[in-house]
């Protein structure tokens, strides 16, 4: 057995990075360590076009007009925060599914307590999958926002963004949408397909460095922001600035994580998005093939031949999730992920909230061999006394 790190927990974080964004943070701390718009000497006004840059890539990938629009985050959670704090207001009623994240469930029932906002949680079928008709149903007369995450975690399933906005636009409902898992593994164009807001990772499918994300929120959207603080503009005034990136990101920024960011977001474009999901969803129609023709293998999420992102999460008789898991680390060197995935309500959508699931994610990196790797191991854990 090689002791060559089988990673395939891409869902988690990506790795390894591709070598321009390890070269991208080292040339950032080495030669751009000032703080961005925090004077006007030529190292800060270097790492503030750098910061620009970044924001102009992922604009052109996820496909945002202006790049003014983003606001960076250290992760998704931080997004999705600012995005429900900052939006929701008293009374108001609030639309998700039943396969989020808790980085959307725990801040709606936070607001749920603090501003009696009512949350209606709408039901998938086992396989992740959404009624619609069961989405028109749940609108109110104040229901003022939809947040859904665009694939599920645990189920690899992939929610259609076209037709969730089409129902908001037609009420005048404001769209969140979770892109952890689809940010630079799917096509995604926010402003086309009418996204009012987009929360993403940098460390997942755009092959940035951890402590990075974003949101894109749409210019008729005000937020109140999540923290208040220095931004380097309109310093005389005790309130926070209006302009935008500045009014949501208080604090010194991530800049070498950042510069990573941009880094990744570039290889992603230079590859294409369609590409990356293309090699994704190969590699898990072999992972369940394999998975399904093991006795005693269960493999969660939509069938084989439907489209889903790099996600395939799987129970193997007599055996629990976090043995396997851990058999698979220390006797096979591969890296994947047990439990519950902080995603309860998804599991409970797919009738796994005992048992939790063991989840195998891919990535662009991944290849044919590793997925085989991965079977055989299974095989000899489902065999073994």
């Amino acid at each position: 057995m090689s002791d060559r790190m089988i990673y395939l927990d891409h869902a988690a974080s990506s790795w390894p990075k591709p070598p321009e964004v390890v070269s991208a943070v080292v040339d950032a701390i080495e030669h751009h360590g000032a703080n961005p718009g925090r004077g006007s000497h030529r190292m800060a006004i270097e790492a503030s076009r750098i910061v620009f840059e970044a924001r102009v890539e992922l604009a052109a990938l996820l496909g945002i007009g202006n790049p003014m629009n983003i606001s960076f985050s250290m992760n998704t959670s931080e997004a999705l925060n600012l995005a429900i704090k900052g939006f929701l207001k008293q009374n108001d009623h609030v639309i998700c599914t039943s396969v989020e994240h808790n980085s959307v469930r725990r801040p709606l029932e936070y607001v749920k307590r603090t501003k009696n906002v009512s949350i209606t949680y709408v039901e998938t079928d086992v396989a992740g999958r959404l009624n619609l008709a069961a989405v028109q149903n749940a609108f109110q007369p104040n229901t003022k926002l939809l947040v859904c995450t665009h694939s599920s975690n645990l189920l690899g399933s992939i929610n259609p963004l076209d037709a969730l906005a089409e129902l908001c636009k037609q009420r005048g409902v404001k769209l969140l949408v979770d892109a952890a898992q689809t940010a630079g593994t799917y096509p995604l164009d926010a402003e086309k397909l009418g996204i009012d807001m987009l929360a993403f990772p940098g460390h997942k499918g755009l092959l940035g460095p951890q402590g990075t994300g974003g949101l894109y929120v749409h210019p008729e959207i005000e937020l109140e922001p999540l923290i208040h603080g220095g931004t380097g503009s309109q310093s005389e005034t005790v309130e926070q600035p209006t302009v935008r990136p500045d009014r949501y990101e208080a604090g010194t920024q991530n800049v070498p994580g950042i510069v990573g960011l941009r880094a990744g977001a570039r290889y992603v474009k230079q590859v294409g998005s369609a590409a990356i999901h293309r090699h994704e969803w190969e590699l898990t129609q072999r992972l369940m093939e394999g998975l399904l023709g093991i006795e005693g293998a269960t493999v969660l999420g939509p069938e084989i031949g439907h489209n889903r992102t790099g996600i395939v999460s799987f129970l193997l008789q007599g055996r629990e999730s976090a043995e396997v898991a851990h058999i698979l680390d220390r006797q096979f060197h591969i890296a994947v992920r047990a439990g519950h995935h902080c995603a309860p309500l998804a599991h409970q959508s797919a009738g796994t909230l005992n048992s939790g699931a063991v989840r195998a994610s891919v990535g662009y990196s991944s290849t044919p061999e590793e997925i085989d790797a991965l079977l055989e191991a299974v095989r000899f854990i489902r065999k073994a006394p």
